[in-house]
């Protein structure tokens, strides 16, 4: 049974589930998920590796079946909001191979607000590269991205989808193998946006950041195990209860994850 959440969600809400179940061509992959993200917050999805965060993520961009309950973004169905939602993926689809710009992938975040078929005009050409500056990279607009390193690669991913100007931010394991002035760098600019009124939430396995990056997290193995403030959520009973075995507890009472 899932750990309730204090309050409720308010009017404005940006995300909510509502008992639901999401998963793909009528299979669950999760249940019991009843959160919500409000402006400026910033939401972690914890769990194992198989848990179903990248899941949830995709229900919210509408590639993952609402299969019970209800899913609202910004009080509409997921595709209705896609134009406000934005993503950053944990391995890009860009062939590193192939001839195309930083600042060239960065300004793709501005084509559904210009069209598929009109070229970039000057607005979309200035919010591309305050993007890319936003990221720390404004010096390497011109640089091949595939020659960039993976840190570098992530930020200007990060960029692209700042570009599009979203008011959800969904960020599937943006961590991953980052070098620490990446980490730190994308750190930095997800609390600017935080202060901008922008909701993240955020799909990671490192407790430091879903403890020091965000208000809220929700605890996820194939359903809801929890979802609250970090400061209740981040305990070890609920950490063991989601991870199993694989949650250890040291003296002093702090919990480490050992994956498989």
């Amino acid at each position: 049974m899932a750990e309730p959440a204090a309050g409720a969600p308010a009017a404005g809400t940006v995300l909510r589930f509502a008992d639901a179940s999401v998963g793909y061509a009528g299979r669950t992959v999760l249940t019991g998920l009843d959160l919500w993200v409000e402006p400026g917050e910033a939401l972690a999805l914890v769990g194992p590796n198989g848990a179903g965060k990248s899941t949830l993520i995709k229900s919210v961009l509408g590639l993952a079946q609402v299969l019970g309950g209800s899913l609202t973004v910004l009080g509409r169905s997921p595709a209705g909001a896609r134009g406000q939602a934005a993503y950053v993926p944990q391995v890009d689809s860009l062939d590193a191979d192939f001839p195309v710009s930083a600042g060239q992938v960065v300004l793709m975040g501005r084509y559904r607000h210009a069209g598929w078929l009109r070229p970039p005009g000057r607005v979309d050409r200035r919010i591309a590269a305050e993007a890319l500056a936003r990221v720390g990279l404004a010096d390497r607009a011109r640089d091949r991205f595939g020659l960039l390193s993976g840190g570098q690669r992530q930020r200007v991913l990060l960029a692209r989808a700042i570009a599009a100007q979203p008011r959800l931010l969904l960020l599937d394991e943006p961590f991953n193998g980052l070098d620490a002035p990446s980490q730190e760098e994308i750190l930095r600019v997800m609390a600017q946006l935080r202060t901008e009124g922008t909701a993240l939430v955020v799909s990671t396995h490192d407790l430091a950041v879903a403890r020091d990056a965000c208000g809220t997290v929700c605890l996820l193995n194939g359903r809801q195990c929890a979802f609250g403030p970090v400061d209740r959520t981040l305990s070890a009973e609920l950490l063991r209860r989601t991870y199993g075995s694989q949650a250890v507890e040291l003296s002093g009472g702090a919990t480490v994850l050992v994956e498989p």
